[in-house]
C-alpha cells in the first residue's frame, strides 16, 4: 500500500511540474504523453477546423493551403453566371448606343447611354462583391476593405464632368449676354428690320433673285457673325486669354494695307468688333470665285445663265435646311468642303488646343466627317448664312460688286457706316478706320449695302516697329 501510494504521489508531482512548465501549451505538448492522446488531440483540432470550414468558407491547413468547400464553389459560380449576363447585356447596351450615331437620333442615344452606364455600374457591384468574398469574407482572413484610390475615383471622374457641365453653362451664360448687350444697345430698330426681312424671306416661295433678298441675307450674315465671334469671345475669356493681346493678334492678322507699323488702341470692351472682323475677313476670303477657290470652275463664265439658274436652284434647296442635318448626310459636299477649309483658317491648332484642352475637332475634320458640338453648330450657322449668300450673289445679274474699307482710311457714310454708336447719332470729324469689321456690296439696282467699320479718333494710333513678332500666331493671315 505504500509503495502505491508512493508512486500515485510521484505521478502528481511530475503532472503538476509539466503544467507549472507549460501552463498554455497545446501545441507542444508533455514527453510523457502517449501517442493515443496526440493523435485524439490531432482529431479534435481536424474537427474544429471542419467546423470553421462550413461557417468561413475556407480552412487553414498547416497555414499553408485553403480549401474551397463546395458551398463556396457553388456561390462563385453563381457569381460568374450574374457576370456573364451583365458583360452581354452591356455589349448589347452599347451596340444600341452605336447604331443611335447614325442615324443621329439624340433621344435614343441618350436612352442607350443611360443602359450602358447602368450595366457598367452593375459590373463594378460584382467585381466589389466578388473582392469582398474571396479576400475579406472569412473572420481570420484580411480585411475585405477596397483601396481609398478606387473607392475615390467614380467620384472625381464624376466631378471632373460636373466641372465641364459648369463651363459650358458659363459660356453660354455668356454668350447670352453679349446677344442681350447687342439687343439692349443702339441700332435697335435696325436690327429688328433685318430680322422682320428675314423671317418674311423664310416664310414665302422666292420666284427670283433680287437686291432685296440679297439684303436680308446679308443682314442674316451680320447677326450670325455677331453671335459666333460673341460665343467664340465667352471661351476666350473662360480659357483666361489676354483679350488685348488678342486684339492685337486679330488687328495684324486682318491687316489688308501696307499700313503694318500702324496700330490702333481698341478698347477691351470692343474686343468682339475686332473678332468680328476676323472672322469676316476669313469667311469672305475667295468670296469673287464661284467656289471660294476650292476648285478650278470656271462654269459661271462658260456658261453664265445655266450657272445663274443653278446658283438660284441651290439656294432655295438650302435655305430652309438645318446645315447639321445636311453635313449629316451629305459630309464631302461642296458646302461640306466650304465648312472644313474655313473653319480650319480660322481656328489656329494652338488655339482650339487652349480652349477645349484637346484636337478632337480638327482631328475629325481633317478626317472628312464634321462635329456635333455646340461650338461647330455655332460656326455652321455663319458658314451657312455666307454660303447662301454667295450663291445668291452668282444668281444675280449683274452680280453685286464687293468692297471693304482699309485700315486707316477716312470715313466716308455713304459707302460706311460705324459699329460704334456717337451721340448725337452722327459720327465725328476726324474719324478714321482702324479695322474693317464686315465687307459691302453695290448691288445692280444702284443701291449700296455699307460695309461696317470701327472708327477711332486719328490720334489714337501709335507705331510699332515690327508688329509681326510681338503678336502670337494664333489669329494667321
Amino acid at each position: 500500500m505504500a509503495n502505491k501510494v508512493c508512486n500515485l504521489t510521484d505521478l502528481v508531482q511530475r503532472v503538476t511540474a509539466s503544467c507549472l512548465l507549460h501552463p498554455l501549451a497545446r501545441g507542444h505538448e508533455p514527453e510523457d504523453f502517449s501517442e493515443n492522446q496526440a493523435e485524439d488531440e490531432e482529431d479534435e483540432v481536424q474537427s474544429d477546423c471542419e467546423e470553421n470550414e462550413v461557417e468561413e468558407g475556407f480552412t487553414v491547413a498547416g497555414e499553408k493551403k485553403r480549401e474551397v468547400t463546395l458551398k463556396r464553389v457553388r456561390e462563385m459560380e453563381l457569381l460568374m453566371g450574374e457576370v456573364f449576363d451583365a458583360v452581354s447585356s452591356m455589349k448589347k447596351a452599347y451596340v444600341n448606343l452605336q447604331d443611335a450615331h447614325c442615324p443621329w437620333d439624340p433621344e435614343k442615344m441618350r436612352t442607350a447611354d443611360v443602359a450602358v452606364v447602368a450595366e457598367l455600374r452593375r459590373l463594378g457591384n460584382l467585381r466589389e462583391r466578388f473582392r469582398r468574398r474571396v479576400r475579406g469574407a472569412g473572420r481570420g482572413g484580411p480585411l475585405g476593405l477596397v483601396s481609398l484610390r478606387e473607392a475615390v475615383a467614380p467620384y472625381e471622374a464624376t466631378l471632373e464632368e460636373l466641372k465641364r457641365e459648369v463651363k459650358a453653362k458659363e459660356v453660354e451664360i455668356e454668350n447670352l449676354k453679349e446677344k442681350l448687350s447687342n439687343i439692349t444697345t443702339g441700332g435697335k430698330k435696325g436690327r429688328f428690320q433685318s430680322r422682320k426681312k428675314i423671317s418674311s424671306i423664310k416664310g414665302q416661295v422666292v420666284a427670283a433673285p433680287g437686291p432685296e433678298l440679297f439684303e436680308a441675307i446679308m443682314s442674316q450674315v451680320k447677326e450670325n457673325s455677331k453671335s459666333f465671334a460673341a460665343f467664340l469671345l465667352s471661351l476666350m475669356r473662360s480659357a483666361h486669354w489676354d483679350i488685348t493681346a488678342a486684339v492685337r493678334s486679330i488687328e495684324a492678322a486682318t491687316t489688308t494695307t501696307t499700313n503694318d507699323n500702324i496700330m490702333f488702341k481698341v478698347e477691351a470692351h470692343h474686343a468682339k468688333y475686332a473678332l468680328e472682323s476676323y472672322l469676316c475677313q476669313k469667311m469672305f476670303q475667295g468670296f469673287d470665285h464661284e467656289t471660294f477657290y476650292m476648285d478650278g470652275s470656271l462654269s459661271s463664265l462658260l456658261k453664265p445663265d445655266q450657272y445663274r439658274r443653278d446658283c438660284f436652284t441651290q439656294f432655295q434647296d438650302m435655305k430652309a435646311m438645318d446645315p447639321v442635318e445636311l453635313l449629316g448626310i451629305l459630309p464631302t459636299c461642296q458646302f461640306g468642303k466650304f465648312c472644313s477649309k474655313k473653319f480650319l483658317s480660322i481656328i489656329h491648332p494652338k488655339m482650339e488646343e487652349s480652349l477645349f484642352g484637346n484636337l478632337e475637332q480638327r482631328n475629325l475634320i481633317v478626317a472628312g466627317n464634321h462635329p456635333r458640338s455646340q461650338f461647330y453648330k455655332e460656326f455652321l450657322g455663319l458658314a451657312k448664312a455666307v454660303w447662301l449668300l454667295h450663291l445668291l450673289a452668282f444668281a444675280l445679274e449683274p452680280a453685286p460688286c464687293h468692297f471693304q474699307a482699309s485700315k486707316g482710311a477716312d470715313f466716308h457714310p455713304e459707302y460706311m457706316e460705324s459699329v460704334i454708336r456717337f451721340s448725337g447719332g452722327r459720327v465725328p470729324v476726324g474719324q478714321v478706320v482702324a479695322f474693317p469689321v464686315s465687307p459691302g456690296f453695290k448691288l445692280g439696282s444702284g443701291s449700296v449695302i455699307k460695309a461696317r467699320v470701327y472708327l477711332m479718333s486719328r490720334t489714337s494710333q501709335w507705331e510699332v516697329s515690327d508688329a509681326k513678332e510681338m503678336i502670337p500666331p494664333l489669329f494667321p493671315r
